[in-house]
């Protein structure tokens, strides 16, 4: 995600630093590249116009060009504008005084309505809320039942109504349902279309005028980039919606809707999806996601993954085993399984800078396959081999190999890379590295 538009970006910045002294030449060679950088990802041009703009009006001032500084002054400006222009703040959901709060969810057939509906619900649930799920889709073959699915895979619950049921009765019976059995957040999952027409705004505006939803947020395909965004205008002008669900953000190479969705609409993004499990819904942070697009990484929300999924008495017992020099088979797979649940290795490996100590391993690939053959190899062995490493001579290896379906070479680099590990595990315990890493309070980091 911003591959290409953030080392185009970082390439424009770095000529800017390495100039002693900034003139305005300087700066319009600057802008001009990170404008044909906008514009190949496929941002819009009038949101590129005014950012540009702005951007130069603020790094021509003397105070810019006469610092010791100017280089780190402008890449700090285009920053804070970048912020700016995806929405400044975090925007969050509103919830009412009197639940249930109602969201509901429009937008065109295809962008992933019905499973940003469950997406949402989960995280809903997981932030302390008791939501109840509704679809109103009577036209689209399978799609409550799609949503009843979703719904039991994620436990839930859904309001079916009856056979026959209009949208505007399933959404008064499900907004009923919600307030006597104590939810107090109904999900409303709406009908798309491949194109918008008068029939389905008509209905999206019976179910807003006499539901009133306290949230309506519009569910775009981040992958359609500009399409995306010309799609959310119309919807804007003719139903109205508070902010944006952007799915696909995982797959959007290019980043144009997100980056200029907001400017254009005047609605925020308050949230993204960032893959397909359920789980993969996230609260959008502007300053995060421009700091990930500049090279700086997003070490504030790598954190936050893992304290979600890191078990912190695992966490204790590992530090402990460390201290020990008591550090195993066992513990070596079971931090593979915890790194595993933060993401795939490119989504951990994206959070980092790609700056420092971080640059060389923003390059590395990885295959997530190695990760699972990894695992299987160590399932492989007995409790006494994964207690003791060393007692594995080679007709083990041989038995280990064939027991995972791999090849004596992968186990004998895979024990290579634990003794390996071992060794780096004993340094953390000794070094400098070490103590910073205590001084800095974060959590353990299952890796």
């Amino acid at each position: 995600m911003f591959e290409s538009l953030s080392e185009k970006l970082q390439r424009a910045f770095k000529n800017l630093k390495g100039e002693g002294r900034l003139s305005e030449q300087h700066i319009d060679e600057a802008l001009k590249e990170i404008r044909i950088a906008l514009l190949e990802a496929d941002v819009n041009f009038k949101v590129v116009k005014q950012f540009t703009d702005a951007v130069r009006a603020k790094a021509v001032g003397q105070d810019v060009l006469q610092s010791l500084s100017p280089g780190q002054q402008v890449v700090k400006i285009v920053r804070d504008e970048l912020v700016d222009m995806l929405g400044g703040e975090n925007a969050r959901v509103h919830f009412t005084s009197q639940p249930p709060t109602v969201i509901m969810l429009v937008g065109l057939q295809g962008a992933g309505k019905t499973t940003s509906a469950g997406k949402l619900s989960k995280w809903l649930a997981k932030n302390g809320h008791r939501p109840i799920l509704v679809s109103v889709d009577v036209y689209r073959p399978a799609a409550r039942e799609q949503l009843k699915v979703i719904a039991r895979d994620i436990g839930v619950k859904i309001w079916e109504g009856e056979a026959g049921d209009k949208p505007l009765a399933l959404c008064q019976n499900a907004f009923r349902e919600a307030r006597n059995t104590g939810h107090d957040v109904l999900v409303i999952d709406t009908a798309g279309r491949l194109h918008i027409d008068e029939t389905l705004m008509k209905e999206l505006a019976e179910i807003k005028d006499t539901i009133k939803p306290h949230e309506i947020l519009f569910v775009a395909d981040a992958m359609l980039g500009q399409d995306a965004v010309k799609s959310a205008q119309q919807f804007h002008q003719q139903l109205g919606f508070n902010g944006f669900i952007l799915t696909k953000m995982d797959g959007d190479a290019r980043g144009g809707a997100a980056l200029s969705i907001k400017q254009v609409t005047g609605q925020p993004v308050k949230f993204v999806g960032t893959g397909e499990k359920y789980d993969a819904l996230e609260l959008f942070h502007p300053d995060r996601l421009v700091s990930r697009i500049m090279g700086m990484g997003d070490i504030l929300s790598l954190i936050e993954k893992a304290e979600e999924v890191v078990d912190k008495k695992q966490a204790l017992e590992l530090q402990e085993k460390i201290q020990k020099d008591s550090f195993t088979m066992e513990d070596f797979r079971d931090q593979l399984r915890q790194m595993r649940k933060l993401g795939s290795m490119e989504q951990i490996l994206s959070m980092l800078p790609s700056i420092g100590p971080f640059k060389d391993l923003q390059k590395a690939k990885v295959d997530e396959k190695e990760l699972v053959r990894t695992e299987a190899i160590i399932n492989s062995m007995t409790p006494k081999e994964r207690r003791n490493h060393q007692i594995i001579n080679g007709s083990r290896r041989k038995r280990i190999a064939k027991g995972s379906g791999t090849s004596v070479q992968a186990v004998n680099q895979l024990l290579k890379q634990f003794v390996q590990t071992q060794k780096m595990m004993k340094g953390m315990k000794k070094g400098l590295f070490g103590k910073a890493m205590r001084g800095m309070k974060m959590p353990q980091m299952p890796f």
